[in-house]
């Protein structure tokens, strides 16, 4: 009798805390007999994996065991590595695949035109021929959209959050967010005494393209303020408060956080380059733009740092490896008892199993009034009784 197979996979942008995942799902593997295979580069694998190609195969394909897998929660990053693939928009298909039938979008963006496949037909045969029984996908909105839609297709799939933008809906938690935020406070806090010395005003920008949980969080540990995508504030009115911050700092100096999607009246986001697979383009950085209206309206020096990739890159810190072990454990419970289309999540501070979430709800944001101070451009300390330890719920 052949045993239970699980694929694994991780999709978009890496953070802290995967490979737990990983291991924690092979080793429980290992002790009910059941084979754990991981799927390289995220949905990748399932649309350019060649089965006649044993090339292709050990490319795409890595058997997990306790051996090849004991040591790997030790360190950041995915050692299944990642790709930004979504397989019902793909505007290339792999070379073995040229010529074959399968349904075709066209659509015009920009005067643009675009032709895309969907070539979700070849990943249910890949899983097929794979024998994989049950998936886990591990990633952010635009891995887990995809998730879902496989689930409606009828496979056996459970998901797990991740992302230091910590914008998935139905949980209050996603694996990589506190390793970012510590990341971003600890540069800040080093960065103190360079910004100090040249008494200049210090710009951050970190990641969060469509939610200010990042940069609302760091300026939460770090006392200083921030803007976020969620609220655009005044230009004349951020800027007078940082010149107050500086002039009445001993060391004349201030400091702010940026989302990278922040906005001011006035100002939209640039974005350039060609859109990624789920059309996504690079953002120009707010935190040059916000410089140079600084020292147009006032003169002023500053110093601007951009902190994005640095935040997920390197170690777990505790959380984020307690988090991800759990979740782990969590979507191998969910897998024995035969369970589908849910994902492992924190609800009240508690761990769950949720649904995955509706990828046409997009990307979960914070909740100004509670969360913001959108007079003073900084977070709200205050009426935080009752939250679950992170202080947000999960919607």
């Amino acid at each position: 009798m052949a045993r239970k197979r699980i694929g694994i996979l991780t999709g978009g942008g890496d953070v802290p805390g995967l490979n737990a995942v990983i291991k924690s799902v092979t080793y429980r593997g290992s002790e009910d007999d059941i084979e754990v295979v991981g799927l390289r580069r995220g949905w990748e694998a399932l649309t350019h994996l060649n089965l006649d190609d044993p090339a292709s195969k050990s490319h795409y394909i890595i058997p997990l065991n306790r051996e090849n897998t004991r040591v790997i929660d030790r360190r950041g990053g995915t050692v299944l590595h990642s790709s930004r693939t979504n397989p019902s928009k793909m505007k290339k298909l792999p070379d073995h695949l040229a010529g074959h039938d399968f349904p075709v979008s066209q659509s015009t963006k920009g005067g643009i035109a675009t032709t895309t496949w969907d070539l979700t037909s070849e990943v249910l045969a890949n899983l097929a021929g794979l024998g994989i029984e049950h998936l886990i996908a591990i990633g952010g909105d635009d891995t887990l959209s995809y998730a879902d839609k496989l689930n409606r297709q009828g496979v056996k799939i459970i998901a797990i959050p991740k992302t230091m933008d910590n914008d998935v809906r139905n949980t209050e938690y996603c694996i990589g967010f506190s390793t970012a935020i510590t990341r971003a406070s600890d540069a800040i806090q080093r960065q103190r005494t360079t910004v100090g010395s040249h008494e200049r005003i210090g710009i951050f920008r970190v990641f969060g393209r469509d939610a200010g949980f990042t940069a609302l969080y760091t300026a939460y540990a770090t006392s200083i303020r921030c803007a976020i995508p969620e609220y655009k504030v005044n230009l004349d009115k951020l800027t007078q408060l940082l010149l107050d911050d500086k002039h009445g700092n001993p060391s004349n100096y201030a400091l702010i956080v940026l989302s990278e999607g922040a906005e001011w009246e006035g100002y939209k986001v640039q974005e350039f380059g060609e859109p990624d697979a789920y059309g996504h383009r690079r953002k120009a950085s707010v935190a040059e733009a916000f410089a140079d209206e600084i020292k147009r309206r006032t003169g002023e020096e500053t110093i601007v740092s951009d902190l994005t990739y640095d935040l997920r890159s390197g170690d777990p810190d505790f959380i984020d490896k307690l988090v991800a072990l759990t979740f782990g454990n969590l979507a191998y419970d969910a897998i024995l008892e035969g369970k589908t289309g849910l994902m492992s999540a924190l609800v009240e501070g508690r761990y769950d199993l949720v649904p995955i979430p509706d990828a046409k709800l997009g990307p979960r944001k914070l909740d100004v009034a509670s969360a913001y101070n959108t007079e003073r451009y900084r977070p709200l300390y205050s009426n935080k009784r009752g939250l679950p330890i992170f202080l947000n719920r999960a919607f």
